[in-house]
């Protein structure tokens, strides 16, 4: 099945369920994948209808943007693939800290445009906020560079409520990328409702709560990782979520398929959502992603999913 949707007030025209290419060179965050499982995770994406792939400086310090790169250079496939990439991060000896200046968010554009092997980005993203800089200044700066046709959206990840605001003061936000899940959904109370009067589209990232949306685990599992410093992935907190993934496999056994796209055309069927970007550590798993597309959810299964997680 093929389904196209605009993202908020763009002209971004994607498939809703697009890649969190984390895994793809992003060998600060999992040290022990494989560049070309990471093409891939692309290749295979893209092959199979997917065109919206969500990257980000931080993601190995700019080597998931190369590789990505790579794929759609090798591909000669770039006008076909929308590309989303985040930046805000400036290196002070050995570590990096948050800088939302003009001047350096111009050049991190700059950069990732010459790392992304391309002319333009679709959607850019200040990835999290500095202290010091307003927002309003730090957005315009991209403004400027979207009226050079460098970009042609503009996002926000992050931020908290008044800083989106301060950041949407003239109405240039596109996207907002934020924590959002079954079990973390604060955002529907204060984010929701701005971005839907505002048409910015949230792009809610862990959809799948590392893992545990997804259908993964079970009271077996133990966590040797990041993970294992989770509360929701701990103890007693542990217990009671997988009972309630139990509650949702007997909706996604009722209609064929697994926990994981039912999770993400539950997300999908909210007002304020355009687009899912779940990530993947293998081929296989983009393709259970869009597995999405065929499911429909009942307006009583999206009320059933929605008291489970209450």
């Amino acid at each position: 099945m093929t389904k196209t949707v605009q993202i908020g007030k763009t002209d971004l025209i994607v498939n809703p369920i697009g890649l969190g290419a984390n895994y793809v060179g992003g060998t600060n965050l999992y040290p022990d994948l494989s560049e070309k499982a990471g093409k891939e995770l692309v290749s295979t994406g893209i092959k199979n209808g997917l065109n919206f792939i969500d990257t980000a400086f931080s993601y190995g310090f700019g080597r998931s943007e190369e590789l990505i790169g790579e794929v759609l250079n090798e591909s000669g496939i770039r006008q076909e693939v929308v590309i989303a990439t985040k930046g805000a991060q400036r290196k002070v000896g050995s570590n990096y800290v948050n800088d939302n200046s003009p001047a350096f968010l111009k050049q991190s554009v700059e950069d990732s445009l010459k790392r992304l092997q391309t002319d333009y980005i679709d959607l850019f993203y200040i990835h999290f906020p500095d202290d010091d800089t307003p927002k309003a200044e730090s957005v315009g700066a991209l403004k400027e560079l979207k009226d050079e046709g460098k970009l042609r959206a503009i996002g926000v990840s992050n931020f908290s409520m008044e800083q989106l605001k301060e950041a949407n003061k003239d109405g240039y936000v596109d996207a907002f990328q934020g924590h959002y899940n079954l079990l973390n959904r604060d955002a529907e109370k204060d984010y929701f409702p701005y971005t839907i009067e505002h048409g910015i589209s949230y792009v809610p990232y862990f959809p799948f709560a590392s893992g545990l949306l997804a259908g993964k685990y079970n009271k077996n599992t133990t966590f040797h990782d990041f993970r294992s410093n989770m509360p929701h992935l701990q103890g007693e907190n542990f217990e009671k979520n997988l009972e309630k993934i139990n509650q949702l496999q007997e909706i996604a056994n009722a209609k064929g398929t697994e926990v994981a796209p039912v999770v993400l055309a539950w997300y999908l069927a909210n007002d304020a959502i355009d687009i899912v970007i779940p990530g993947a550590k293998r081929a296989t798993q983009v393709l259970d992603n869009l597995k999405t597309l065929d499911i429909h959810l009942t307006r009583e299964e999206i009320q059933e999913i929605d008291r489970i997680f209450s």
